[in-house]
């Protein structure tokens, strides 16, 4: 950085402050940390920052301890109400090439975010369409191992919400009804068709009754026997813990069965969780559901039931899961978002978490 030359920028007749330019050419290698530390930073937010023709651009007070520069104040910033969230491991080299991919204008680092071990910067940015945008980001990141985000008024971590979740393969690892079919002995065959339900290719109402008759004489036991032994998934007890520290409510709505679904929420405090009810008749499976299905709109009703009951704010609403029963829900909250989840439900969400666990959501919100 010794190479950067410093010039001065003016916003509009009366402000002026220090900006220093650099190539990308001599700093593609360090981190965004070592480029614009959290601890000098953060106390001068939010504050100018840009790429454009292989150069960045940026405030003086974010990356020198020296004073007698003028930051930016909020009504100096353009209002665009889309945030670039990145991880401050990323080289400015990854971060570069993901601007130009996802053709995305920067504008300022509104926000440096330390929770969870994890350091998260924020970034103003505008974009000519978010939808194009979110797409060539998907690809970006799954091409490159990374997690990044584009979210648009992004609800706040410190005002309470609501999150609602799919429970199997998002808050657990496991499809519980192919662990139950394995133990039943038609493994391969209800695999095969969850995996259809969960690409959309398939009714899932009608996929799950085609997949709950197979289990038809079974003993009871074998639930007993999955919920002993249910694998959590990475990062949800931390994500739990985060939100309610803050006042947020979280539950589970999912299209598979309330025996498991109760277990988790017992186990985690959950405010609340929808399931399908399995016929158990003296302590065999009878291979039906009572009630109706819990299917894709009775999971994104459950999301707007709970919203409108805590009277909170759809702002603050967020959804996750990962596969197509899913969408209709995701679409209900503020925020949808795809957890390792399948291509369909990654091209309409609108932000995905790829490969980290459930507590990188605590970094998407503000």
């Amino acid at each position: 950085m010794k190479n950067a030359k410093t010039i001065i920028q003016i916003k509009g007749d009366t402000v002026s402050m220090a900006i220093q330019r650099f190539s990308l050419e001599l700093i593609q290698q360090l981190s965004l940390a070592e480029f614009i530390p959290s601890e000098q930073a953060t106390a001068n937010l939010p504050g100018f920052v840009s790429f454009d023709k292989n150069a960045w651009q940026i405030n003086d007070s974010l990356i020198t301890l020296s004073g007698g520069t003028t930051n930016l104040s909020d009504s100096q910033l353009d209002n665009s109400t889309i945030e670039l969230i990145v991880f401050s491991d990323i080289t400015l080299s990854l971060l570069s090439n993901l601007i130009t991919s996802c053709q995305l204008t920067l504008l300022a680092l509104k926000a440096i975010n330390c929770r969870n071990g994890l350091t998260s910067y924020r970034f103003n940015i505008k974009c000519s369409e978010l939808t194009r945008a979110r797409e060539c980001l998907v690809e970006f990141t799954l091409a490159k191992n990374i997690e990044a985000a584009l979210i648009e008024n992004a609800p706040v971590l410190s005002q309470p919400g609501i999150l609602v979740m799919d429970m199997d393969s998002t808050t657990i690892e496991i499809e519980c009804i192919d662990e139950i079919a394995i133990l039943a002995g038609v493994g391969e065959q209800v695999a095969a068709v969850t995996e259809q339900a969960m690409l959309g290719e398939l009714d899932f109402a009608q996929s799950l009754h085609q997949r709950v008759a197979t289990l038809k004489d079974s003993p009871e036991s074998i639930l007993a026997e999955v919920a002993e032994n249910i694998p959590l998934m990475n990062g949800l007890e931390t994500l739990i813990k985060e939100l309610k520290n803050h006042g947020w409510k979280v539950a589970i709505a999912s299209g598979g069965f309330t025996y498991f679904s109760d277990h988790l929420k017992a186990l985690l405090s959950l405010d609340a969780a929808h399931a399908n009810t399995l016929e158990i008749i003296d302590g065999t499976l009878t291979g039906k559901v009572l009630g109706d299905v819990v299917d894709a709109q009775a999971k994104a009703d459950c999301l707007i039931d709970l919203q409108e009951s805590y009277q909170f704010p759809k702002q603050q609403t967020v959804a996750m899961g990962d596969g197509a029963n899913d969408l209709v829900m995701m679409a209900a909250a503020h925020l949808g978002v795809a957890f390792h989840a399948k291509p369909l439900v990654l091209a309409k969400a609108d932000s995905a978490i790829n490969s980290a666990g459930l507590d990188c959501l605590i970094h998407w919100l503000a």
